[in-house]
């Protein structure tokens, strides 16, 4: 039986990719040992280093101006990261909070302001009782005009929104763009800093890709240990201390087969249909299938919806699980029914899986 893999992080990866990585385990171009025995020091592994930095600039299509820097500690270190370089005693920053991580990155900065002398501030909100529905309106967002930068999460992995536009401002913006990095282009001069885990687009578990504006990088604090630099790792290379070479090497693997599949441009492509197929099952079916999510906000890589009960919901999972589709149970804060579409997930499993949804709702 073939698995369909919605799993939410960590996903689903290119069959090649792991192919490769099983071909080379034992033996990786005739070095006599594995890739997770191999020295971050030697010419082999530097070699793959390069060429996996190589492929995600070709991939993302990030020009010179930004610098590619693998981190570990995930998206969620990033949350102290960021104002830790970016925020200067005296300064603020801006959040925008639109689902649980903007929120936890909200409160991480505050943490850190607070050592520092600095503030963070709530530019906009769209909480309702502990939920949220929608991306803000730009005339919703009180932004500061001199803030350090203004902080989005790009895409809500737990309630299925979307950012489907940028706010006006003029300050650097700062995104987590874990969930949606590499499903569709991104305005790189609008970007100061944006910072992903990997495990959802671009590879395994395990590190985490930092991408920042040279000019403004090299404007972050310095009077910080060397090891939360952003500074540092850049100079480094990303080997400022021992990488997580087996996580690097298949963030190569992977990204090279999505160039494969005709790069970006051709992942967005596919994204938009991917989400199209479920989308559309969902408004077919309005009596069965209910999105919580308004329309202008809904998510291409993270489709949340519920079923008239949980009863229903519970048959629902278990029949997908029988015929091949896993990772399909909602976040545990919401309940309900979660289809991650990332950039692995191939338009196949995402055209069987809206068949298995209209078949269900006209059998129930």
């Amino acid at each position: 039986m073939r698995i369909h893999n919605f799993n939410p992080g960590p996903s689903a990866l290119p069959l090649a990719a792991k192919e490769r990585a099983q071909r080379e385990m034992l033996d990786i171009e005739g070095t006599g040992i594995s890739i997770l025995e191999h020295s971050h020091r030697e010419r082999t592994y530097e070699a793959i280093h390069r060429e996996a930095i190589a492929l995600l600039r070709s991939y993302l299509q990030v020009p010179e101006t930004h610098e590619i820097i693998f981190m570990q500690g995930g998206g969620r270190m990033q949350f102290a990261f960021v104002p830790l370089n970016m925020l200067k005693p005296g300064q603020s920053a801006d959040y925008v909070i639109t689902g649980a991580w903007a929120k936890q990155a909200y409160e991480e900065a505050q943490r850190v302001s607070a050592l520092i002398g600095a503030s963070v501030r709530k530019a906009g909100s769209t909480e309702v009782d502990g939920r949220f529905n929608r991306i803000p309106r730009n005339e919703e967002l009180v932004l500061d005009p001199n803030a350090a930068y203004v902080h989005i999460t790009t895409n809500n992995t737990i309630f299925g929104t979307q950012w489907h536009w940028l706010p006006e401002t003029n300050a650097p913006l700062v995104a987590d763009a874990s969930s949606d990095i590499g499903t569709r282009s991104m305005d790189w001069k609008r970007f100061g800093l944006v910072y992903a885990g990997a495990q959802k687009n671009l590879g395994p578990a395990g590190v985490t890709v930092v991408i920042a504006r040279k000019d403004w990088m090299r404007e972050g604090r310095s009077d910080i240990p060397q090891i939360f630099q952003y500074r540092a790792y850049a100079e480094s290379e990303s080997l400022l201390n021992t990488p997580p070479v087996f996580a690097i090497y298949m963030v190569r693997n992977t990204v090279q087969e999505l160039l494969a599949w005709g790069g970006l441009s051709a992942i967005e492509k596919e994204s938009e249909e991917k989400a199209r197929m479920i989308y559309d099952v969902i408004d077919s079916f309005p009596d069965f299938y209910r999105a919580p999510v308004e329309k202008e906000s809904r998510s291409r890589v993270n489709i949340v919806f519920r079923l008239p009960t949980e009863e229903l919901e519970k048959r629902f999972l278990s029949q997908a699980k029988e015929r091949g589709f896993i990772g399909l149970k909602g976040h545990r804060s919401v309940g309900g029914i979660r289809a991650s579409l990332y950039a692995a997930l191939r338009k196949e499993s995402a055209e069987a899986l809206a068949d298995f949804m209209e078949k269900f709702a006209k059998g129930h």
